[in-house]
């Protein structure tokens, strides 16, 4: 008792000193401990300091979000974000201001910005392993949903829970095991993936009748349990196409990336590892109006539970317009290399380069829909090679396409953006560290882009967006809309 009274008096102190009474869970601290102290005159509890679980943050975040969208509503509801034209309507919506999505921004010249940050702050500030230079996935999940940087035991945490949750029904195992090693990876994902829905919390309580503000908490346990599970479905689908079908156990103790490489097989090459946690942080999310983003969140809108909304997503992400097109950047630079060389000069590679656009083909890799800059995640990845790899052949190569593709782009005159993306880079380092298998690489693409979408997914329900319904016109009604204009 007279532990509690020295704690009220240090309450009734602060409260003295604040000038006003404390809130109903302020926290007082000390060197060791932390008391969470209830301004009531029956109640005082205190508990030792512990790292918040992510949902719970989630938990703390949604009523200051739900505030935030009320009052942007009532201040900006009205105000106009932008025109459309019938340009926009025909060219695939691109430009259209219509979704929210808060995990990351593309802006034409300053790059990809993860929740406000870029992706060299990310690298440099978010959780490592011990003695490892590049950024934990589970840390930049933890951005993307909270929209802070988590701390080293808070990443721990999570990295264990996704272990604990990795394993997969067997029915799903002897489904993938079923399929022909003919059939393409991102179609076996597919499946699989869909199939999982079988074991989704949020469809189960769904049916029973669930209160809208519960949604969240269910979507989030599915999105939780669906990464976790995604390194034994994928190194299931590699093992089986293009090795022996045994597939090792997930090491509880390691984080995601350690037990991605380990079902692939290569979790005794760090730096490969290294390479995952870059991979997978800087393919995670890339806006809301690119395929698999919206794809996602627009079956999700449905209330589609995430095994049905990211099922769809890798349906779109298989297209060659996107996800597939760093197995086309790769096969065209090893056809270039069979070509005119391991080692050619700078002379060779441009008049290869100028010989494809004659031929009126695309330099892929090259280009960007929104950025007008080198995409800062070829940068990342140019960085990576230059300290791991600088004497691989096909580095070299990528280098010197670095220097000559876009001065023969610009010279077109046509081109808006002439320089690397993403893909111009990704599979040259797959290939390096000996996964060569091209048809596999937009696996690991989305294995990544899912800790984006599930993020925003879990946000979408917490703050009650409706299904998307966008106003289509009929060819027929623009010419008519326009045909009265003009004669009036």
């Amino acid at each position: 008792m007279s532990f509690l009274r020295t704690y009220s008096r240090a309450a009734f102190s602060l409260s003295k000193i604040a000038k006003k009474p404390l809130s109903s869970h302020q926290v007082i601290s000390s060197k060791q401990q932390v008391f969470s102290v209830t301004n009531t005159t029956s109640n005082l509890r205190f508990y030792a300091a512990r790292p918040k679980k992510l949902k719970e943050r989630i938990e703390e975040l949604i009523p200051e979000r739900l505030e935030e969208i009320k009052y942007v509503k009532k201040e900006h509801g009205p105000k106009s974000m932008g025109t459309t034209t019938v340009d926009m309507a025909y060219g695939g919506m691109r430009g259209i201001k219509g979704l929210v999505w808060d995990g990351s921004v593309l802006d034409p010249k300053e790059g990809i910005k993860f929740r406000e940050l870029t992706i060299e702050e990310c690298r440099e500030k978010l959780p490592k392993v011990e003695n490892g230079s590049e950024p934990l996935p589970e840390g930049l999940f933890w951005l993307l949903v909270t929209g802070e940087i988590p701390t080293k035991e808070q990443v721990s945490a999570l990295s264990a829970e996704w272990a604990a949750r990795s394993a997969i029904p067997s029915f799903v195992e002897e489904l993938i095991d079923r399929c022909p090693n003919t059939l393409h990876p991102m179609s076996q994902f597919s499946i699989a993936v869909t199939a999982l829905q079988h074991e989704s919390s949020f469809a189960k309580e769904y049916q029973k009748g669930l209160d809208k503000k519960d949604y969240w908490n269910y979507v989030y346990e599915d999105s939780m349990d669906l990464i976790s599970k995604l390194p034994n479905v994928v190194g299931r689908i590699y093992r089986n196409v293009y090795k022996d079908g045994k597939v090792p156990a997930i090491d509880t103790g390691k984080d995601y990336s350690y037990n991605l490489a380990k079902v692939l097989g290569f979790e005794s090459n760090e730096n490969f590892v290294e390479l995952l946690r870059l991979y997978l942080t800087i393919h995670s999310d890339h806006e809301g109006g690119n395929v698999s983003a919206h794809t996602t969140k627009l079956v999700g809108s449905a209330l589609s539970d995430p095994y049905l909304a990211f099922s769809a997503a890798l349906n779109g992400l298989a297209g060659p317009l996107h996800g597939l097109a760093n197995q086309e950047v790769v096969r065209w630079i090893i056809k270039m290399k069979d070509t005119i060389g391991e080692s050619p000069d700078d002379k060779t590679v441009r008049e290869y380069v100028q010989n494809t656009l004659k031929e009126g083909k695309v330099i892929p890799g090259y280009g960007h829909a929104v950025l007008r800059i080198t995409d800062p995640r070829y940068d990342a990845q140019r960085d990576f090679a230059l300290k791991h790899l600088p004497d691989y052949p096909l580095f070299k190569i990528v280098s010197q396409l670095f220097t000559i593709v876009p001065d023969e782009l610009q010279k077109q005159g046509k081109v808006s953006n002439p320089w690397p993306n993403v893909d111009a880079h990704s599979g040259t380092l797959l290939q390096y560290y000996g996964l060569v298998e091209q048809n596999y690489y937009t696996v690991l693409f989305g294995v990544s882009r899912a800790l984006g979408v599930l993020a925003q997914l879990i946000w979408d329900r917490a703050l009650g967006f409706p299904i998307e319904r966008p106003k289509s016109y009929s060819t027929s009604l623009i010419k008519k809309m326009f045909e009265n204009e003009e004669n009036k």
